[in-house]
């Protein structure tokens, strides 16, 4: 069935971490600068009253590259966000998402050095798709290689060399970071990781694999729940994306690195409980169907189990059922409703909330 071109813009910029649709602001002489960025108005529902309300916040960034030679190009990317829902002169309303910069050479492959993506997504990222909530089983923020993170050094190869075509590589190195005022649960020592995937000729199949290992700090050895020398982690996808029908599904295992919290009853007292899980299981999946007059309705589920935690044992840490779905105007406006459905009872091993949310929104884009 032959996409519409609405369909196509679509798809185009859900599988890209920016729109396609940026502006360019210059172009001359071997020398490309892109802006763009988003105003998403949003707001929860919930019983919970420290998830209900505004949401809303302002995202920016930009993307250059220049032309050193015929083989050789340099780029750098930058994106910041402003929240929006914050008293003016608050100081906890932006932060820095991406900043990184590197050199392309050819078939043999790119470099980059900064705050960038860590090489775990490049699987995780199959099945972040839904329209707000989601990739949240094991991917963390600044929790070692699994998402946004600093000091990460990354060569990617996009043709395995000019071999083969959709076989991608990527190898990842992650400086120490620890004595910057950080909490505990975002620190890291030194580790390296690595990802493939390989898109299966005109199918629309992806598949992808890949694995990290890294060194703890000395505060995260200390801890009473996850003690372990190292943080490791493997995980492995599978995505179809073709004829407007996105399917995706993702199972990931790390061992004392995915962060947990709560309160358990131990001996009959209440104590709280932080520190990582000694291992942690996680499964996403998520589908999807674009129709052509701009409708994408999206259902998922994901789920992440805590492993032989200290004085717990086993415990759910995220599980829920996510409907939801989202209405493109056109390439830059869309709005979007997303149920998350917690699965976690009212009795879980560590007290968590366990409260349904419901997202509405409206997003500006360009």
């Amino acid at each position: 069935m032959k996409k519409s071109t609405l369909a196509l813009m679509v798809l185009g910029f859900l599988a890209s971490s920016t729109s396609l649709q940026a502006a360019e602001i210059y172009n001359k002489d071997g020398n490309k600068l892109d802006l763009y960025g988003k105003v998403k108005a949003e707001h929860y529902m919930s019983d919970n009253n420290s998830v209900d309300g505004d949401q809303s916040y302002v995202r920016l960034g930009f993307k250059g590259q220049t032309q050193i030679n015929d083989q050789l190009t340099g780029f750098g990317q930058w994106e910041y966000q402003v929240a929006a829902n914050k008293v003016e002169g608050d100081p906890g309303t932006t932060k820095t998402r991406l900043a990184f910069a590197g050199l392309k050479a050819g078939d043999i492959g790119s470099f980059d050095y900064g705050r960038n993506y860590g090489v775990l997504y490049n699987v995780a990222s199959f099945t972040d798709m839904m329209p707000e909530f989601g990739d949240d089983s094991y991917t963390k923020t600044d929790n070692f290689m699994t998402g946004r993170a600093n000091g990460v050094a990354t060569y990617r190869n996009n043709t395995f060399f000019g071999l083969v075509d959709g076989l991608k590589l990527s190898l990842q190195y992650q400086g120490k970071n620890e004595n910057d005022g950080r909490a505990t649960s975002k620190q890291n020592g030194d580790g390296v990781g690595t990802s493939l995937t390989y898109d299966i000729g005109d199918t629309g199949l992806t598949v992808g694999a890949g694995y990290a290992n890294s060194n703890r700090t000395l505060a995260q050895k200390n801890l009473t729940v996850g003690r372990g020398d190292n943080a490791e982690a493997w995980t492995t996808g599978l995505k179809y994306d073709d004829h407007n029908i996105y399917l995706a599904a993702m199972y990931a295992e790390t061992r004392n690195m995915t962060p947990v919290s709560g309160t358990a009853s131990i001996n009959g007292v209440n104590t709280s409980i932080s520190g990582f899980a000694n291992k942690n299981q996680a499964f996403e999946v998520i589908a999807q169907y674009q129709f052509d007059f701009g409708l994408r309705p999206s259902v998922g589920y994901v789920q992440s189990k805590g492993k032989d935690i200290e004085g717990v044992g086993d415990a759910d840490l995220v599980k829920y059922i996510d409907v939801g779905a989202t209405y493109y105007f056109n390439k830059n406006m869309s709005a979007f409703v997303d149920y998350k459905i917690s699965q976690l009872s009212d009795d879980n091993a560590l007290n968590l909330n366990n409260d349904d949310v419901v997202a509405l929104g409206l997003v500006y884009q360009f």
